[in-house]
């Protein structure tokens, strides 16, 4: 089923989880022990996140630092099929522009269609931690709106060979990301709604939000959205807070606001273990807000662990 065909069937707020690929060398048990436990809470679909690859530094014998390409989180497709067989679920591989090239997104959609899935979230990507902006591959997509339209393509038939005989469609059902706190290379908020309402014309389905710890942001995102005549499913994405270097590190990395209040009791805890019972509760006050308002789906960023979503979800449901 679509995304968007399990929010129409259900009357009350689902709940989603993401996982991220395990890095290379390691087992896919990683991904069945995250997910094992969350099962127990009838989720409609699991997300798979792509990685592009990375520069980092090698040093050499004579001491110089040379730059290599490596993905270190590779495995998304197959990992997808794995998940899907073993839980009998829908999955929503995630697409990226970085590190491919259109034909290879071609073959990737490919891979997915004759595995079975048609769900797919189709994002950016992050700019290259190295060098600090995205590059697109030559021959690549540099927007995810482009990404997005050769998707909608191959559900028309069209794929990037013009030659092929009488080309079956695919029926992909694609999503997209939206930023509560407006992305980072945006301008404003103002733009980066319009540049989303752009991907919705396009064909996007559903939207998912970058996470967010004041649920009034969501709220305003959503009225925005709605005002500019975006219509779809919006669903916000959470992440408990875990560490205490999170405090500065999200911000950092995601561009995300962290609440004076919680920011406050963040700096109180004396350890991590403290900072993760915080997180946890501070989720599910968010949460408990989001289903009383009644948001369709709650997604959830698990970033390879899931005792505290589990306890969040375990709280609200």
């Amino acid at each position: 089923m679509k995304v968007t065909d399990h929010i129409a069937a259900s009357d009350k707020t689902l709940v989603s989880f993401e996982v991220l690929p395990p890095t290379k060398g390691s087992s896919i048990q990683r991904i069945f022990d995250t997910l094992d436990p969350l099962m127990e809470f009838k989720p409609p679909y699991i997300n798979i996140t792509y990685h592009q690859p990375e520069m980092v530094l090698k040093e050499r014998p004579d001491g110089l630092l040379e730059p290599r390409i490596t993905r270190k989180r590779p495995g998304t497709v197959a990992i997808s099929g794995a998940v899907q067989n073993r839980y009998q679920i829908d999955v929503v591989p995630h697409l990226i522009c970085g590190g491919f090239t259109k034909e290879e997104t071609e073959d990737a959609l490919i891979d997915l269609n004759y595995l079975g899935i048609h769900n797919v979230l189709v994002v950016r990507g992050d700019g290259d931690a190295v060098r600090g902006r995205f590059t697109p591959e030559p021959n690549g997509h540099e927007y995810a709106l482009d990404l997005l339209k050769q998707v909608v393509d191959m559900n028309n038939g069209s794929y990037c060979d013009d030659d092929l005989e009488s080309p079956v469609p695919t029926s992909f059902s694609p999503g997209v990301a939206g930023y509560p706190e407006k992305h980072a290379e945006s301008p404003n908020l103002e733009s980066d709604v319009k540049y989303l309402k752009a991907k919705v014309d396009a064909g996007a389905e559903y939207i998912v939000t970058q996470m967010f710890f004041d649920n009034q942001k969501y709220f305003s995102f959503v009225k925005r959205c709605r005002d500019e005549g975006i219509t779809v499913p919006i669903i916000p994405g959470l992440k408990p807070i875990s560490i205490k270097k999170h405090l500065n590190l999200l911000p950092q990395t995601f561009h995300v606001d962290i609440p004076p209040e919680l920011a406050r009791e963040i700096e109180k805890c004396s350890n991590n273990s403290a900072v993760r019972e915080l997180g946890v509760e501070w989720a599910i006050h968010q949460s408990k807000e989001l289903v009383q308002q009644g948001v369709s789906v709650i997604h959830f960023f698990t970033m390879g662990r899931s005792d505290n979503i589990h306890k969040i979800v375990g709280a609200v449901l």
